[in-house]
């Protein structure tokens, strides 16, 4: 910043531009105007605006996977929570660690729900691609192993410490190949438009790092008619705040923010408490037990009976898909959907809500019904009763009546 206005405090005109505009301390911003300590644009087009315009950015949404872990602390002691207990900051690291290590369940149930929905996604973008955020190499370079072993795909690594790793990364751009696991390497400044889903696996957890991450999903592609972008996090209090956030238009400012009452001890957000205690616990007695994938306590009322909750408006740029990962184990290969796409039977019914939720989006926009009465018509018309309820014969059925419907008008 200082050398910012060294370099420019004698210009006649500036043009400053940037995709996130905030930084993670109270330091101001060079050449910004703030008014009562709130960064004040010239002119601001935000996540918001641009979904509202259309073919600019892609609706990201937000899987959160709860979980139940056990690890021992610095300190020797044995400690179990899941996502929804209220721990100190220290204790909530430790917590974020646990689920993100390769020893656990955890991690491995959802990157097999990731790979299925990325395989769905592949069906009309081939070129799809997934991106898993890593906490350091040798996790990154564990997560591409399991990848490779447990479902069968390649994965490109991305890490700094590799000569060739942006030489890997523009290959990767340019290729077909579905996944990459990076440290940092894909969080800002890099292109890779055919990313449509990634798994938020670092425990980095600062809000400027989240929203760099996020942008790499957001690249509109031309031709493509459905273009949603799935981010999976863990449940964790801070990236669910995160997420929620999204839409909003957020500006810097010079006071310093506290947390949330939920994160216990009220410590200052900023980025040496937010690397999860990497330094303190490297020499200490941290180590992880176990940890599992848990369901969501609120997946089961994501839906209205009679769906409109589908088809929340995306110019809102946020919503939260409570997708819950087949427990560890559970087949993905032709498996108990006994439809032969390799899908649960869960995430076979899961894809079939999205695809008509898409088809509602489209009857709303060529006609001038609204959500609740297009949802309302095709439920009459497939003979369901509640969405919610709804298997995935019927879900089909639906579908296929929304796309009568779409090619009639």
């Amino acid at each position: 910043g200082e050398s910012v206005l060294t370099a420019f405090g004698g210009a006649g005109k500036r043009l400053s531009l940037s995709g996130t505009p905030f930084r993670s301390d109270t330091s101001a911003i060079p050449f910004v105007d703030y008014h009562l300590e709130e960064a004040r644009p010239n002119f601001e087009y935000g996540y918001g605006d641009a979904l509202v315009d259309g073919g600019v950015v892609r609706p990201v949404f937000f899987p959160r996977v709860g979980g139940h872990m056990e690890w021992v602390t610095t300190d020797g002691n044995e400690v179990a929570a899941s996502f929804e207990d209220d721990l100190t900051t220290q204790l909530a690291n430790q917590r974020l660690r646990t689920a993100l290590s390769l020893e656990g369940d955890w991690l491995i149930t959802v990157l097999a729900d990731a790979n299925a929905q990325l395989t769905a996604l592949r069906r009309t973008h081939p070129n799809a691609a997934g991106l898993v955020i890593a906490m350091d190499q040798e996790h990154a370079n564990g997560i591409a192993a399991l990848l490779r072993q447990r479902f069968r795909v390649s994965a490109t690594v991305a890490i700094s410490d590799d000569p060739l790793a942006s030489l890997k990364i523009a290959r990767f751009a340019q290729g077909t190949d579905p996944w990459i696991v990076a440290v940092r390497m894909v969080s800002e400044g890099v292109d890779i438009p055919r990313l449509r889903l990634g798994v938020f696996a670092t425990n980095t957890t600062t809000e400027l790092f989240f929203r760099q991450a996020v942008g790499r999903f957001v690249r509109w592609t031309r031709g493509l008619r459905s273009q949603r972008a799935f981010l999976y996090i863990p449940d964790d209090p801070r990236l669910r705040l995160w997420a929620s956030g999204i839409s909003e238009q957020r500006r810097h400012s010079l006071s310093k923010r506290h947390q949330d009452d939920a994160f216990g001890d009220g410590a200052e957000f900023d980025d040496r408490e937010q690397l999860a205690g990497q330094d303190d616990d490297q020499m200490s007695l941290f180590a992880v037990i176990s940890s599992t994938a848990m369901d969501h306590p609120e997946s089961a009322s994501v839906f209205d009976d009679d769906g409109e909750d589908w088809d929340a408006p995306e110019e809102d740029g946020f919503e939260i898909s409570l997708a819950v990962p087949p427990p560890p184990g559970a087949s993905t290969q032709g498996g108990p959907g006994g439809d032969g796409s390799g899908l649960t039977r869960a995430q076979l019914k899961r894809m079939l809500r999205d695809q008509n939720a898409e088809a509602v989006r489209e009857l709303v926009r060529f006609t001038d019904w609204d959500h609740k009465r297009v949802n309302a018509e095709l439920n009459r018309l497939s003979g369901v009763a509640k969405v919610t309820e709804a298997t995935a014969v019927q879900l089909e059925r639906r579908l296929k009546e929304a796309n009568r419907w779409l090619r009639r008008l």
